[in-house]
């Protein structure tokens, strides 16, 4: 598998790397087989020498509800992550002697209504890596943490305490290799379209109960 994610995170693209005798079109069908909500939309051969886990590129993204949070801030905080990290503040179970250097190609966030979205693109992550990040910049916002701080973590100089953010807001958005994917999907089977409308039936049941919940009288008191 090209990346682990912690419980409660989500993948919306991922990578594996397997042996069959199936040509790719037949491999394809099977593979879809295995879980309704588990879909592999692309296949192509590779090499003995290839490994899964040495991707160019892995991109995450965190949806942030608006919980009062400043995203202007975020904003102008979120660049300074880019280049070379230290990463030892912003992962889970990393050696503190000395720096660990990541690079980060860019951390973006995007308004939206009700929240924001947080991107992060790197070759590679150390473990919570993108919850810390969302943590760091929550911290910073709510004036806990100084930007002068940040950057002496950033460039190896201190180490922070943070917290980690929750995994259910975060997916692995996409993984990226330098080859063509020469064999694709050809859409969802009946299983996985059972599923998907199972999905949204159940999302729409979610939205109309979270919307008459809001319009409650609040008890009385005294």
């Amino acid at each position: 598998m090209a990346s682990r994610t912690d419980r409660g995170v989500s993948a919306v693209g991922n990578a594996l790397v397997l042996t069959s005798v199936l040509p790719p079109t037949a491999l394809l069908r099977v593979l879809n087989g295995i879980e309704p909500d588990i879909v592999f939309t692309a296949a192509t051969a590779v090499p003995e020498s290839f490994r899964v886990r040495a991707a160019i590129r892995r991109v995450y993204r965190y949806f942030q509800p608006a919980d009062g949070h400043d995203f202007q801030k975020w904003q102008e905080v979120a660049p300074r992550f880019s280049g070379q990290v230290d990463v030892r503040s912003f992962g889970r179970a990393v050696p503190a002697g000395a720096p660990v250097w990541r690079t980060v190609e860019s951390v973006t966030v995007t308004p939206h209504p009700g929240g924001a979205m947080v991107e992060v693109r790197a070759p590679s992550f150390v473990w919570g890596m993108v919850r810390k990040v969302v943590a760091t910049l929550r911290e910073v916002d709510a004036g806990r943490i100084s930007i002068d701080r940040l950057e002496a973590a950033l460039h190896g100089r201190t180490r922070l305490t943070l917290p980690m953010a929750e995994p259910e807001p975060l997916v692995l958005w996409d993984v990226e290799y330098p080859l063509t994917w020469e064999h694709t999907w050809a859409g969802p089977n009946r299983h996985q379209l059972a599923w998907e409308k199972a999905a949204r039936d159940n999302l729409w049941a979610r939205r109309e109960f979270l919307d008459a919940f809001s319009t409650l009288p609040s008890p009385r008191r005294g």
